[in-house]
């Protein structure tokens, strides 16, 4: 067992901490790392238990020191990989909310532009009716100014006409 532990560590855990420092962000990379640590702690730990029952009492307490610390790295490795993994399925959510929205505005039609007519032709001014000229007058001699029914009175004498 202890060979299998001095090999891990000297060939494939250096390999995997570098993958993960290459990429913080790479889940996969991070668990891989901490799977091959929780495989490593419990070998680690057998062969403490192991050296405290069969060996020195001084061989066993700096075993059972490194496993303690090998097992708080662990920890810490776990709790940055439940971070990760919940910022991931906060972006995931996000993007999915995103993508829902961007499907729903794009299935539903646009509004119709809105329509603004500009008439900018003046309007044609209206044709004045020549004013036809009084050719009676009222029975009775009276000179009366109020119109008589049907004719409409002159706006203006033509003696007050410029």
């Amino acid at each position: 067992m202890v060979d299998s532990v001095t090999r891990n560590l000297q060939d494939a855990l250096p390999g995997m901490i570098n993958e993960v420092r290459n990429a913080p962000e790479d889940l996969a990379a991070s668990f891989k790392l901490y799977h091959n640590l929780d495989a490593l702690h419990d070998v680690l730990g057998s062969v403490a238990e192991d050296v405290g029952a069969f060996g020195p009492k001084e061989d066993y307490q700096h075993l059972a020191d490194e496993a303690n610390n090998f097992d708080n790295l662990r920890s810490q490795l776990a709790n940055r990989i439940q971070n990760l993994a919940a910022g991931k399925e906060a972006e995931l959510n996000r993007l999915r909310t995103a993508l829902a929205a961007a499907h729903a505005a794009q299935a539903a039609p646009p509004p119709p532009p809105k329509k603004i007519v500009v008439d900018d032709t003046e309007p044609e001014k209206p044709v004045k009716k020549a004013k036809k000229p009084k050719s009676t007058k009222p029975a009775g001699g009276s000179t009366s100014s109020k119109p008589t029914s049907g004719t409409p009175p002159p706006a203006n004498p033509p003696s007050q006409q410029q």
